[in-house]
């Protein structure tokens, strides 16, 4: 069940010091790439990328970089590798800020 849209940020990202991070969960080896919900804090996202020599963490880190309108250089897995459920630090910015791109996104999904 999802949760209303003035829940959703406020679950999904932290701030770390000066970095926010959130968890993911990845479905590699998807017909289409996107964001595609949110479910207990978790967002749920969809890459074409097979998990194959970190191919579809790539195309993770390259999604979220493109939805979040930051360079991809500043995200990072810090913990998920070889998981589908992975979390992803976010250097040099404010929960805050992401919390607000991110409900934007999610309140346009179907």
């Amino acid at each position: 069940m999802r949760d209303s849209p003035q829940q959703v940020g406020t679950a999904l990202v932290r701030q770390e010091g000066e970095a926010a991070s959130l968890r993911v969960h990845l479905q590699p080896k998807s017909s289409s790439e996107g964001i595609v919900g949110e479910a207990d804090g978790i967002l749920k996202l969809r890459v074409t990328a097979p998990p194959v020599n970190g191919r579809a963490n790539e195309a993770c880190l390259r999604l979220l970089a493109k939805a979040l309108d930051l360079p991809v250089s500043r995200l990072h897995i810090t913990a998920g590798h070889h998981s589908r459920l992975k979390t992803i630090r976010i250097k040099i910015a404010s929960a805050q800020t992401i919390r607000v791109k991110l409900r934007e996104i999610l309140e346009r999904l179907p």
